[in-house]
């Protein structure tokens, strides 16, 4: 039976369409579609327990997979089979999540898996932009509890005009990358980098994606209506008790408003909230805290929400006793690691970031490979956030997505600092030793320190910082908060983070929880920003106002040189004998690489100690080395053979040249050795190649005057002996005489 199947186009405006299809595909998922641009291709299942589950929060997850039958690959590896997420899978995950869980309800707990596949690969088109379009279509063909339909698009600006969902080819001229998640009525995510763009031009670009988001948003719409839309399941949503909520109110609102107001330290106040709380429990029964446990927890918790939300918006006070534009005490230091050939600590209240730097050559180079797009990574961040730093023990089980998100903000950050002409393989690796507030943003600043420290010739310092949201829906207040605390980011309406020099961002990531955020108070965030980045900026100057001149003593230095292609084969020698022997002698690390574009070969030295660089250079010289012809060389003798020496140039040692004997002086010369001998250094003249023996001719008789009276000999008749046609006729004077 052939299926019946629904379909919506949506029409980007510029020749180009992303169509929506459900009903072929998958029908046994609460709900399925295919999302489709050009040759690329998404698969979107989602699927609901209609049990719910025992936990208190919403457990879904978002798992997005690229195929490499998708792109007509094989996938690397023993196995040839897809296995753990790439980094950029992952970054795609967060950025679907990041929009998908704020719509639905708080009391849903029921266990939720939206997955989304590349099944086709197109070159023009980044399917992660299509993930979020996928996700929510889906979700509106199921029964899921799930407040409004959501889309993300990618922003990029191209010679000063916006274009939606580029390709990548496109987005390498792009001084804007941005991904946006909406619904049509409110912004909810933005992340991206840019080419130090102002406050304005970044409100401008969310505005314009926001304008295709509606589009999409209203073709699901649509879809849902043909298809049919289904009724909402019916869930056991928590329990609820209004006079419990407001006598816990009554009891602990007004503790907790006082010892926010003191400015506490976080272990101060998180132990005088636990008193108020333990205090609160003991004015119940055992009965009642049976009964209604989960509760009286609850209701403390949003008590305490409330409270610290209108110290911020009656007094202008935070937790911590700033104010809301005040940034926490900041020191920095430099050169902290001796071993390292780069680093700096960066500590800002409760948070501490310490930063290395590593330098290496292109073997370091970080391999992406993935259905969608190969290429290489020549800067690259890590970012590690052990448990010790919120003062926890759990166990560690690998590199978490929440480590991998914010290590990607912070290297899209700094990556564009970083000149096009540095010769290094640029690895940084954030350790955070202490987090209370946006610790991604202590790696951007103690990053660029450790890049200066390390003598990376960044164009620009960057510094960052997390910015904060508190309003009030029914009074109409608000109060954008600079440098958030932990707490701040968790009671708070938006957690923005923005990173940049002090002529524009280079990169953001934002969260909003709130609806119909007006772009007036997006803007005034904004500004806010960049006032307290600035700031934080002049304490990174402060410790180190310009990179330092040269690489450290330790640190390996980096020169690079062209060779013609046709000459790595024997620079590199027979199985790598050569470039083996000579990295052995000199204590470097040599790489060469060829350049397609320029048909030369790029070979890369590094070494720590600087005469074993200029040996490898000397080395390299010699062998590029062309004698002119006319020209004079100084030559010194290495080999005495019976028809003359062989010598070697002494400006370009290795490049021998055999001196006949009949070259050495006027005069006849009957043994080599009664003109020279081993090791003896003289001139000679170059003549270019000899027509007849095809090799170098070289002559010392040449620079020398000719002997009073020296008569030239006569030149050999090469021709002798050979009948009209060039055959040799000797033998047949030989028979002749012998007869």
């Amino acid at each position: 039976m052939i299926p019946k199947v629904f379909k919506e186009v949506i029409d980007l405006g510029d020749g180009r369409e992303i169509s929506i299809e459900t009903g072929k595909l998958a029908k046994q998922a609460h709900g399925s579609v295919v999302v489709q641009m050009g040759k690329a291709m998404l698969l979107c299942t989602v699927v609901s327990s209609y049990k719910t589950g025992t936990v208190d929060f919403l457990p879904l997850t978002v798992d997005y997979r690229e195929k490499f039958a998708a792109a007509g690959r094989y996938p690397g590896g023993f196995f040839k089979r897809e296995a753990r997420p790439s980094n950029t899978e992952i970054l795609t995950m967060r950025l679907v999540d990041r929009v998908l869980r704020p719509l639905f309800p708080k009391d849903y707990h029921s266990e939720t898996q939206v997955m989304i596949q590349l099944m086709s690969n197109d070159e023009d088109v980044m399917p992660d932009a299509l993930a979020g379009l996928a996700a929510s279509a889906a979700i509106q063909l199921s029964d899921f509890p799930f407040e409004c339909p959501i889309s993300e698009v990618r922003v990029a600006r191209i010679d000063g005009e916006f274009v939606i969902n580029p390709s990548r080819a496109q987005l390498e001229t792009a001084d804007m990358d941005m991904m946006i998640g909406a619904s049509a009525d409110s912004v909810m995510m933005v992340e991206g980098e840019m080419d130090e763009c102002s406050e304005e031009e970044m409100a401008a670009a969310i505005k314009f994606a926001h304008e295709a988001i509606k589009v999409q948003c209203a073709a699901q719409v649509r879809l849902a209506e043909a298809f049919g839309k289904k009724e909402v399941r019916e869930y056991e949503g928590e329990a609820e008790d209004e006079a419990l909520a407001e006598k816990i109110h009554t009891a602990v609102y007004q503790q907790i408003y006082d010892v926010a107001k003191k400015g506490t330290s976080k272990v101060e106040r998180t132990n005088a909230f636990a008193e108020i709380k333990e205090a609160l429990k003991a004015s119940f029964s055992e009965e009642e805290l049976e009964n209604y446990g989960e509760l009286i927890g609850k209701y403390f918790n949003k008590a305490q929400k409330e409270a610290i939300r209108d110290l911020t918006l009656n007094e202008g006070l935070r937790l911590d006793g700033r104010k809301t534009t005040e940034i926490r005490p900041i020191w920095c230091e430099i050169d902290y690691l001796p071993s390292t050939h780069g680093s700096a600590i960066f500590t800002r209240g409760e948070t501490q970031a310490l930063a290395t730097v590593t330098l290496g050559t292109s073997r370091e180079a970080s391999m992406v490979d993935t259905p969608s797009y190969q290429g290489e990574e020549t800067f690259y961040l890590h970012y590690n956030f052990p448990p010790f730093c919120t003062g926890e023990a759990r166990p560690l089980r690998g590199t978490s997505r929440r480590e991998i998100g914010h290590g990607n903000l912070a290297q899209r950050a700094l990556k564009g600092m970083i000149p096009e002409d540095c010769p290094y393989t640029v690895r940084v690796v954030s350790e955070v030793l202490e987090s209370n507030g946006s610790s991604s943003m202590a790696t951007v600043c103690a990053g660029t320190m450790a890049l200066m420290d390390a003598g990376v010739q960044m164009k620009k310092p960057v510094s960052g910082i997390a910015m904060g949201l508190i309003s009030d829906a029914k009074t109409g207040k608000f109060a954008v908060l600079s440098d958030i605390l932990g707490d701040e980011d968790h009671l708070g309406d938006m957690d923005f983070k923005v990173t940049g020099t002090s002529d524009g961002i280079t990169a953001c990531q934002m969260d909003i929880k709130i609806k119909g955020l007006s772009y007036d108070v997006l803007e005034a965030a904004l500004a806010q920003a960049r006032d307290g980045r600035l700031h934080i900026l002049g304490k990174l100057t402060d410790t180190i106002a310009a990179p330092a001149s040269d690489v450290k003593e330790h640190a390996p230095k980096m020169v690079t040189k062209t060779i013609p292609n046709d000459m790595i084969g024997a620079f590199i020698g027979p199985g790598g004998k050569h470039i083996q022997e000579l990295q052995k002698e000199t204590g470097t690390t040599i790489v060469i690489n060829e350049d397609p574009v320029t048909e030369e070969g790029i070979v890369e030295i590094l070494g720590t100690d600087p005469k074993g660089i200029e040996e490898v250079l000397a080395r390299i010289e010699s062998m590029l080395f062309k004698p002119e012809v006319g020209s004079v060389y100084e030559v010194k003798v290495i080999k005495i053979l019976d028809f003359g020496p062989v010598v070697e140039y002494v400006e370009a040692p290795g490049n021998e040249v055999l001196l006949h004997i009949s070259e050495l002086a006027w005069e006849r010369t009957e043994k080599v050795s009664d003109v020279v001998n081993m090791g003896d250094v003289f001139d000679i003249k170059y003549f270019g190649k000899d027509p007849r023996t095809k090799k170098d001719k070289v002559s010392r008789k040449a620079l020398l005057p000719k002997p009073e009276g020296y008569v030239e000999r006569p030149k050999r008749d090469n021709n002798r002996g050979r009948d009209n046609r060039g055959r040799d006729n000797r033998r047949d004077d030989r028979r002749n005489r012998d007869h």
